[in-house]
């Protein structure tokens, strides 16, 4: 697991990198999937839930973020740390986000393979498939059971060589 110590300055050390990085790059191992454990440097008290609260509040009271907690479900979380017994809320909310992130990964998903092509594509695709149905049809109207497929004209449907063919008064 890698290890991001906190100093007394207040700032953060990554052990595996060797550097010293900000919340945003802790943000950015969060979006990774990467897991890390934020430690005291002096004491070694695990200060992860901490920092990560922090990230959280940097992001809702960012310019351009949209906020997802609205100050009623901040309200409500207060009120929960407030009762004799608080409510096993964690693992419900674990829980409802896994499933909210699964299934938004699952519509992006679906998306992306609706939108596979361009709309020009979708639009040539629809066409030559129009095209080869109408040629079917009007091969098995005009002409029951021959092919609608060729490249190439038949002999039969060659025009007649005139320079093979003698003049009309040599036919008679």
């Amino acid at each position: 697991m890698r290890v991001i110590r906190k100093y007394a300055n207040r700032r953060l050390y990554d052990t595996e990198q060797s550097r010293y990085v900000t919340l945003e790059d802790l943000r950015s191992l969060v979006l990774a999937e990467e897991v890390f454990k934020v430690e005291d440097a002096k004491s070694g008290e695990d200060l992860t839930r901490t920092i990560l609260l922090t990230i959280i509040i940097e992001q809702e009271q960012g310019e351009g973020e949209a906020e997802v907690f609205s100050n009623e479900l901040l309200e409500q979380f207060i009120r929960i740390y407030a009762m004799a017994k608080p409510l096993p809320l964690a693992g419900y909310l674990e829980q409802g986000t896994r499933l909210m992130m699964e299934q938004q990964q699952r519509m992006q998903e679906q998306w992306s393979q609706a939108m596979r092509h361009s709309p020009m594509e979708m639009m040539r695709e629809v066409a030559e498939e129009n095209l080869r149905f109408w040629q079917q049809a009007m091969g098995a109207g005009m002409g029951a059971g021959k092919s609608t497929s060729r490249s190439q004209p038949s002999d039969a449907d060659a025009a007649p060589d005139e320079s093979n063919t003698p003049p009309d008064d040599e036919r008679r």
